[in-house]
Protein backbone atom coordinates (compact mmCIF):
# COMPACT_ATOMS: atom_id res chain seq x y z
CA UNK A 1 0.00 0.00 0.00
CA UNK A 2 1.18 3.55 -0.76
CA UNK A 3 -0.17 6.68 0.87
CA UNK A 4 -0.85 8.96 -2.09
CA UNK A 5 -2.94 11.94 -1.06
CA UNK A 6 -4.99 13.85 1.42
CA UNK A 7 -8.12 15.72 0.34
CA UNK A 8 -9.47 18.93 1.77
CA UNK A 9 -13.18 19.60 1.28
CA UNK A 10 -13.93 23.30 0.99
CA UNK A 11 -16.70 25.70 0.08
CA UNK A 12 -14.25 27.75 -2.05
CA UNK A 13 -11.92 25.61 -4.15
CA UNK A 14 -10.38 28.53 -6.05
CA UNK A 15 -9.45 30.35 -2.84
CA UNK A 16 -7.91 27.26 -1.27
CA UNK A 17 -6.00 26.31 -4.42
CA UNK A 18 -4.61 29.84 -4.75
CA UNK A 19 -3.54 29.75 -1.09
CA UNK A 20 -1.76 26.40 -1.37
CA UNK A 21 -0.14 27.30 -4.69
CA UNK A 22 1.30 30.42 -3.08
CA UNK A 23 2.29 28.66 0.15
CA UNK A 24 3.93 25.63 -1.51
CA UNK A 25 5.09 27.00 -4.87
CA UNK A 26 3.41 24.02 -6.55
CA UNK A 27 1.04 24.55 -9.46
CA UNK A 28 -2.36 22.89 -9.23
CA UNK A 29 -3.66 20.51 -11.85
CA UNK A 30 -7.39 21.14 -12.27
CA UNK A 31 -9.66 18.22 -13.18
CA UNK A 32 -12.88 20.26 -12.92
CA UNK A 33 -13.91 23.49 -11.22
CA UNK A 34 -14.71 21.31 -8.19
CA UNK A 35 -11.42 19.41 -7.96
CA UNK A 36 -7.72 20.23 -8.18
CA UNK A 37 -4.50 18.58 -7.07
CA UNK A 38 -1.13 19.93 -5.98
CA UNK A 39 1.34 17.14 -6.63
CA UNK A 40 4.64 16.86 -4.79
CA UNK A 41 7.25 14.09 -4.99
CA UNK A 42 5.98 12.57 -1.72
CA UNK A 43 2.20 12.91 -1.94
CA UNK A 44 -0.64 14.91 -3.43
CA UNK A 45 -2.83 17.52 -1.79
CA UNK A 46 -6.29 17.30 -3.35
CA UNK A 47 -8.77 20.12 -2.90
CA UNK A 48 -12.41 19.44 -3.63
CA UNK A 49 -15.69 21.28 -3.47
CA UNK A 50 -18.49 20.43 -1.10
CA UNK A 51 -20.38 19.49 -4.28
CA UNK A 52 -18.20 16.36 -4.53
CA UNK A 53 -19.17 15.00 -1.10
CA UNK A 54 -22.50 13.44 -2.20
CA UNK A 55 -20.58 11.39 -4.78
CA UNK A 56 -19.06 9.48 -1.84
CA UNK A 57 -21.66 9.74 0.89
CA UNK A 58 -23.96 12.73 1.48
CA UNK A 59 -23.03 14.63 4.66
CA UNK A 60 -19.86 12.63 5.27
CA UNK A 61 -17.49 15.63 5.13
CA UNK A 62 -17.91 19.27 6.15
CA UNK A 63 -15.61 22.13 5.18
CA UNK A 64 -13.73 24.12 7.81
CA UNK A 65 -14.49 21.53 10.50
CA UNK A 66 -11.08 19.92 11.07
CA UNK A 67 -9.76 19.95 14.63
CA UNK A 68 -7.45 16.96 14.58
CA UNK A 69 -5.41 16.65 11.36
CA UNK A 70 -2.24 18.59 10.55
CA UNK A 71 -1.09 18.56 6.93
CA UNK A 72 2.70 18.62 6.82
CA UNK A 73 5.21 19.72 4.21
CA UNK A 74 8.98 19.17 4.32
CA UNK A 75 10.75 22.37 3.19
CA UNK A 76 14.39 23.35 2.72
CA UNK A 77 14.35 26.38 5.05
CA UNK A 78 11.33 26.90 7.29
CA UNK A 79 12.53 30.31 8.45
CA UNK A 80 12.69 31.55 4.86
CA UNK A 81 9.25 30.10 4.17
CA UNK A 82 7.93 31.91 7.25
CA UNK A 83 9.25 35.23 5.92
CA UNK A 84 7.70 34.53 2.49
CA UNK A 85 4.30 33.67 3.97
CA UNK A 86 4.07 36.75 6.19
CA UNK A 87 1.71 38.50 3.75
CA UNK A 88 -0.23 35.36 2.83
CA UNK A 89 -0.97 33.57 6.11
CA UNK A 90 -3.26 35.42 8.49
CA UNK A 91 -3.17 32.89 11.36
CA UNK A 92 0.26 31.74 12.47
CA UNK A 93 -0.30 29.32 15.35
CA UNK A 94 3.41 29.06 16.14
CA UNK A 95 6.45 30.86 14.79
CA UNK A 96 9.35 28.65 13.64
CA UNK A 97 10.26 26.51 16.64
CA UNK A 98 12.72 23.65 17.01
CA UNK A 99 10.84 20.61 18.28
CA UNK A 100 12.29 17.95 20.63
CA UNK A 101 12.31 15.42 17.74
CA UNK A 102 14.67 17.59 15.69
CA UNK A 103 12.46 19.43 13.22
CA UNK A 104 12.15 23.20 13.04
CA UNK A 105 8.42 23.70 12.52
CA UNK A 106 6.07 26.49 11.47
CA UNK A 107 2.41 25.90 12.31
CA UNK A 108 -0.37 27.96 10.74
CA UNK A 109 -3.97 27.75 9.56
CA UNK A 110 -5.13 27.77 5.96
CA UNK A 111 -8.14 29.90 4.90
CA UNK A 112 -10.59 27.22 6.13
CA UNK A 113 -8.82 26.94 9.50
CA UNK A 114 -7.05 23.63 8.80
CA UNK A 115 -3.68 23.25 10.53
CA UNK A 116 -0.61 23.18 8.30
CA UNK A 117 2.96 22.45 9.41
CA UNK A 118 5.98 23.36 7.30
CA UNK A 119 9.15 21.85 8.75
CA UNK A 120 12.88 21.49 8.20
CA UNK A 121 14.96 18.77 9.88
CA UNK A 122 17.77 20.44 11.83
CA UNK A 123 19.35 17.75 14.04
CA UNK A 124 21.53 15.01 12.61
CA UNK A 125 18.93 12.35 13.50
CA UNK A 126 16.08 14.28 11.86
CA UNK A 127 18.19 14.97 8.76
CA UNK A 128 19.05 11.29 8.49
CA UNK A 129 15.38 10.33 8.81
CA UNK A 130 14.49 12.49 5.81
CA UNK A 131 17.66 11.76 3.80
CA UNK A 132 19.10 15.25 4.13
Amino acid sequence: MNFTSIRIITGDVARMVAFYERATGAEAAWATEDFAELRTPGATLAIASTRTVPLFAPGSARPAANDSVITEFLVDDVDEVHRNLAGVVTDFVNEPTTMPWGNRSLLFRDPDGNLVNFFTPVTDAAKAKFGR
